[in-house]
């Protein structure tokens, strides 16, 4: 069975201003999941499940997903507001998705064997897709060994402003222990640090993160759905709260239910945070392209 590859494209892009999931960055005016679709179908996926939000719909076929036809089979899902579990509904005021946790459990109907999950405005290279691809094709459908890929903290932090990270934690055997999401994580003069609600916390910058590249099998769906829904009944009213995937695997690995391997890589990621990231991420795609890693033109 060929795992899915399962692209989150519904960000609003608020940091970079734009619709960045569909900003040519190659040199033949591919974008960053371009090269993730590329590099997927590669490493043997059969399928990709894009999750978009409605009110770009014809934009997104048009421009990014006319370009696999009869290359890899596609399908794509909406993550509105009101797709929520039954007695819940969307809080006056509310007007920012429910996040990442929210964002994959909109796919459970397009998903029915194991599957990568990604951003659709990170590049994430060829040997990750190379590595998860393989444990994903050895997984059963109803297994709970979900796994991650791990890149190191220092290795992507942007220049221009605060990131978002899932640090994490593992045992001598590489099993996630536990992962903590910080959510304003940024180079000093003197190291790497997070600046949150319990305030400054100092970081070395060689610690294992999450860039939200994730395997899982659809044993997942029903422990998002009661994750969430938990996370509904105690911060549901909150104009701004998020549900993240870091967050709700954390619990899963905390209460037994699961268990996660964080798999090493030997790619480079980079991203585009901001629209000042957008020189660095084409010099580094021209690099790749230049060094043979990518045709120039992907869908030639």
């Amino acid at each position: 069975m060929k795992p899915t590859l399962l692209i989150l494209a519904a960000g609003m892009g608020s940091r970079y201003g734009g619709l960045k999931q569909i900003d040519p960055m190659g040199p033949s005016g591919e974008t960053i999941l371009d090269y993730s679709v590329f590099d997927a179908a590669r490493a043997g996926f059969g399928k990709v499940v894009f999750v978009i939000r409605p009110d770009f719909e014809q934009e997104f076929r048009d421009r990014v997903m006319s370009r696999f036809a009869g290359r890899i089979e596609t399908d794509c899902v909406f993550q509105t507001l009101d797709r929520l579990p039954a007695g819940y509904t969307v809080p006056a005021g509310r007007t920012k998705p429910w996040g990442t946790t929210h964002a994959v459990l909109c796919s459970r109907d397009a998903i029915r064997e194991p599957f990568a999950m990604i951003n659709a405005d990170d590049f994430y290279g060829r040997d990750s897709f190379q590595v998860l691809g393989r444990r994903l094709a050895s997984l059963a459908v109803e297994s709970s060994a979900y796994c991650m890929i791990g890149f190191t903290l220092d290795n992507t932090l942007s220049e221009h402003g605060t990131v978002a990270r899932g640090v994490c934690r593992t045992d001598e055997r590489g099993f996630l222990t536990d992962i903590k999401e910080l959510m304003s994580v940024s180079r000093t003069a003197t190291g790497v640090q997070d600046v949150g609600p319990d305030g400054v916390t100092a970081l070395t910058g060689k610690e294992p993160v999450s860039l939200n590249m994730w395997g899982f099998t659809p044993h997942i769906f029903p422990q998002l759905e009661e994750s969430f829904r938990s996370f509904l009944a105690t911060r549901g009213g909150e104009e701004k709260s998020e549900c993240y995937i870091p967050t709700t695997v954390g619990e899963l690995v905390h209460s037994g239910i699961a268990t996660c391997e964080v798999l090493r890589t030997t790619s480079c990621w980079f991203g585009a945070t901001y629209a000042e990231d957008k020189p660095l991420v084409q010099q580094s795609i021209a690099r790749l392209v230049e060094a043979g890693d990518y045709p120039r033109n992907l869908w030639a």
